[in-house]
């Protein structure tokens, strides 16, 4: 058995026992099949005075989509390394800067250009190593079929009304 001395405080600095603690019951209210609408949807909650801390999106049928942007070449990968080598040597070139006593904007374009040369030269044996297993660049973003406003099952029928009043007016307006 816990005593409360035994339990760590919660955010709030209140004691929680995790073992009693359950989550609330949730509803699905309605569904959507673009996130912005179900955004919209709770936003319009939020406007109405609704309790949005007790209400949650939830994204079911999750897939990985990676779009492929383009070729990398090596002279590309270089690019790249020469850019972000550059921002750091901004970043080392103002706190150099501020405690130099001679030039700070000088100090500030050498360390620019050495971090890009450096910067480089990374990048382009970092992508010399990987033998061409990866020769393009992607972005990869998580997509949801459909999208559940689900709330609290003690708040639930409003939430029903309230976005049945949203598609009145949303149907209403085209």
């Amino acid at each position: 058995m816990t005593t409360p001395s035994d339990i760590p405080p919660a955010p709030s600095g209140q004691p929680v026992d995790l073992g009693t603690a359950a989550a609330a019951p949730t509803v699905a209210v309605a569904t959507y099949p673009e996130y912005p609408s179900a955004q919209r949807a709770v936003d319009y909650l939020s406007d109405n005075k609704f309790p949005v801390e007790r209400t949650a999106i939830v994204g079911t049928d999750l897939r990985l989509v990676e779009n492929v942007l383009g070729r990398l070449t090596t002279a590309r990968a270089a690019l790249a390394g020469a850019a972000s080598g550059a921002w750091f040597g901004l970043f080392i070139g103002l706190l150099f800067g501020i405690f130099s006593n001679s030039s700070w904007l000088a100090v500030l374009v050498v360390c620019i250009v050495i971090g890009a040369v450096w910067g480089a030269i990374f990048g382009a044996i970092a992508h010399a190593m990987t033998g061409g297993r990866r020769d393009f660049t992607s972005r990869s973003s998580l997509q949801a079929s459909q999208y559940a406003v689900a709330v609290d099952a003690e708040v639930a029928d409003e939430a029903r009304q309230l976005l049945t009043r949203l598609n009145w007016q949303t149907s209403g307006a085209q």
